[in-house]
């Protein structure tokens, strides 16, 4: 991955595909989004920027159980950068992320992702790693819980 712009564009495009077998209940946080940003142990202590979409999964465990609650899953592109000077202080800013949004796919979720981008590149060091190229990157699939 060597465009930050085109994965934009293809987690937008993903984010309207309806997915089977997420959590029905009338206004669940079934189906969100949000992007996060920072510098993380995990990825040799480089500076990222995340694009991730959150999935209630309902079709798991036993129903009857008082206690039962869907499976969180979250699919996730991480992109890692080199130090440069432009992205200085993406690891310190006060927010690191945008937060995670829940519209349904249609129009609502249009409008929250152009929300979410204009959000996101509000912060200079964020506007500078979308407009970097990543030294890395890598797709992962993972539970949240």
């Amino acid at each position: 991955m060597t465009d930050v712009e085109a994965a934009w564009g293809a987690f937008a495009e993903f984010l309207q595909l309806d997915i089977a077998g997420i959590d029905p209940t009338p206004d669940s946080d079934a189906d969100g989004f949000i992007i996060q940003w920072g510098r993380r142990s995990w990825s040799d202590n480089r500076l990222i920027l995340t694009f991730t979409r959150q999935l209630a999964i309902a079709d798991v465990g036993d129903h009857d159980d008082p206690g039962w609650q869907p499976e969180l899953w979250q699919l996730a592109l991480e992109m890692a950068f080199v130090h440069e000077a432009d992205l200085v202080g993406l690891d310190s800013l006060d927010v690191h992320d945008t937060g995670i949004k829940f519209a349904p796919t249609g129009p609502l979720r249009a409008a929250a992702l152009a929300h979410t981008r204009m959000t996101a590149r509000r912060y200079a060091p964020v506007r500078a790693a979308w407009l970097a190229a990543p030294a890395s990157s890598g797709l992962s699939f993972d539970s949240a819980c």
